[in-house]
């Protein structure tokens, strides 16, 4: 239930996030133009029917924020952690469920928040998506750092409550809460995965939350942590002293790692579509935990890559782009992962499976650029440019979306007990795919020519006017986008009530959560918790008579089939097995099994 609540709630807010950028892009398209529909529906914000320059920097401020953590943190973290880990490790609940509850409802409250921000007078924050000093801690520095801030502040500490209140509970659960023989070598690789972005969340959130109290000091009290020498209208403030390159360094601390909190439960995700719809076992299991334990370690000693033009110390700046360069060796390992995983695959092209292979695509061509960005000589020309928007949303924004959606087609039945129409899921995926690209692939070319992020307009500029025509492009592609999520919408809605009722393991998976019974229960499973005695991938194992073994299987059911491997450390298994080749081999098992 948790997990339906937050995949709603993610829902809604990405799609108000994705019209807000409908609504800048068309500013960007027609800087010159007139709409009067905008002044119907934003009033003041949109006088004689052109977007305010102020609200403006709100609009892209809050449609940064909503995609980050409200939609792609908690529609991934929140909804499949919540629905994934009791089921997949045997568990009948969270390990605290009201702190659960209470996690969503933080969740809940602080989108609330964020929302209300458009209903006042002043209107919503304005100083970008990372909120940086002095105009997030000037209340009179425009009209976007007003009481729209406070409330930006105050809403993104009820998330990170929030936050911590799930992830702690993820970790408590995965680590006390596994069913008999479920040992950490045993778990899905999405465990694997939710686990180390649930620590990941614990370690790094609290520093954002000291960074926004010493901001709110900045704002109310007359401190100095991030002001110093500033002058409005011409008139000298009193404050002396801070750095606005502290609050960098705290938010970039979380907001590196929030990256990876981002993107490494989609590939989790992805890892068990994969495996399921190619019919093979994942490549490199080992080595896919290895690789997230790495990107999980590394993420916390690279966020200086965010502040290359800050004037840091080039020594300093080495050391974080090496630790960025070397980040990409986890990164490569997955996908090359995946990519063995599909080769020669029986695959079957559910929409499921599309997104998750789509989701392979976005990383590799959007981690590709992180190179180009991870340099210091190159990422200083390329800073706060639209280079730097097409990578973030390619690796980050598409790729994790792409995880996301690919989780729900795959896991709807087992949410709702019925399947999502595949024609429209079909629709969907080459129409966002499509216009994804479309989107974000020429940005590229516009920020190599200096073209840079968040202005209002690009007509003033002479150099700039030649990429106008390339922004009418970019915005129309936006909007097929757009119209592409309405199939979705409607396949998600239509799909609870009146879609195909579905059979209890419609996919053939081996994971405990499809031995549930279809009708949800409360404890998931009705009698005993199913006891594990193999790994999550026997897919098309040689010697036996279908394509795939449950988790739940014991090993003296499936003799024909069983490898060496499998009885490493289970002495019960290798006696049977020993006792199996007597019976029907007549040889000396002993020297076989050796």
């Amino acid at each position: 239930m948790i997990a339906k609540q937050f995949l709603i709630t993610g829902i809604i807010m990405g799609v108000i996030a994705m019209t807000l950028s409908i609504l800048f892009r068309i500013q960007l398209a027609y800087p010159d133009q007139s709409f009067p529909l905008l002044e119907v529906l934003l009033g003041k914000f949109a006088p004689e029917g052109r977007l305010d320059p102020n609200f403006y920097l709100s609009l892209v401020t809050i449609h940064g924020t909503i995609m980050v953590f409200f939609v792609l943190t908690a529609g991934l973290s929140g909804t499949f952690s919540n629905l994934l880990i009791p089921l997949q490790l045997g568990a009948r609940d969270m390990a605290s469920p009201f702190m659960n509850m209470l996690s969503y409802w933080l969740f809940f409250s602080a989108s609330v928040i964020m929302l209300s921000t458009f209903f006042i007078e002043s209107g919503p924050a304005g100083g970008g998506w990372t909120i940086y000093p002095p105009l997030s801690a000037l209340p009179k520095a425009m009209p976007g750092s007003g009481l729209g801030m406070t409330l930006w502040l105050v809403s993104m500490i009820l998330f990170v409550a929030s936050s911590l209140m799930g992830g702690i509970n993820y970790v408590s659960t995965i680590l006390n809460m596994r069913t008999k023989g479920m040992d950490l070598w045993k778990m899905p690789l999405t465990i694997w995965a939710f686990f180390l972005t649930a620590i990941l969340g614990i370690l790094s959130f609290p520093v954002l939350v000291a960074g926004v109290v010493l901001l709110i000091f900045d704002r109310s009290f007359g401190t100095s942590f991030y002001l110093s020498d500033i002058y409005i209208g011409g008139q000298a403030l009193a404050n002396e002293g801070g750095s606005p390159i502290l609050w960098e360094h705290l938010f970039w601390f979380l907001g590196h790692p929030e990256v990876y909190i981002v993107i490494m439960p989609a590939m989790g995700i992805a890892s068990e579509v994969m495996s399921v719809n190619s019919r093979k076992p994942i490549f490199g299991y080992h080595a896919m935990v290895y690789s997230l334990i790495g990107i999980t370690v590394l993420s916390f000693i690279v966020w200086g890559h965010h502040m290359f033009v800050t004037g840091m110390n080039p020594f300093l700046g080495g050391v974080f782009m090496i630790t960025t360069l070397i980040i990409a060796v986890p990164s490569a390992v997955k996908t090359f992962n995946w990519l063995a995983t599909l080769w020669r695959g029986n695959i079957r092209f559910t929409p499921a499976m599309l997104f998750a292979i789509g989701l392979v695509s976005f990383f590799i061509s959007g981690g590709l650029t992180g190179i180009w960005l991870g340099n210091a000589a190159l990422d200083i020309n390329l800073h706060d440019t639209y280079f730097v928007v097409a990578h973030f949303h390619l690796v980050m924004g598409s790729a994790a979306i792409f995880g996301m959606l690919a989780g729900i087609y795959h896991w709807f039945p087992k949410m709702f007990g019925r399947l999502m129409n595949p024609k429209l899921g079909y629709l969907h995926f080459w129409l966002t795919f499509a216009s994804a690209y479309l989107v974000f692939f020429p940005m590229h070319f516009m920020g190599l020519d200096g073209v840079p992020r968040r202005y209002y307009a690009f007509t003033e500029f002479e150099s700039m006017q030649k990429w106008l025509s390339v922004n009418v492009f970019i915005t129309w592609a936006a909007i097929l986008g757009a119209v592409a999520q309405v199939a979705f919408l409607f396949n998600f809605f239509y799909s609870i009530f009146f879609g195909e009722k579905s059979t209890q393991n419609p996919w053939q998976a081996n994971t405990l959560e499809w031995t549930t019974p279809v009708e949800r229960i409360h404890g998931n499973w009705p009698g005993e918790i199913p006891t594990v005695y193999r790994w999550s991938y026997d897919y098309s194992k040689p010697g036996h008579d279908e394509d795939f073994i449950t988790q739940d299987t014991p090993l003296s059911a499936t003799m024909s089939s069983n490898l060496p491997h499998d009885f490493e450390g289970n002495e019960e298994a290798e006696r049977i097995q020993e006792q199996w080749n007597i019976e029907h081999k007549n040889v000396d098992s002993r020297e076989e099994v050796k």
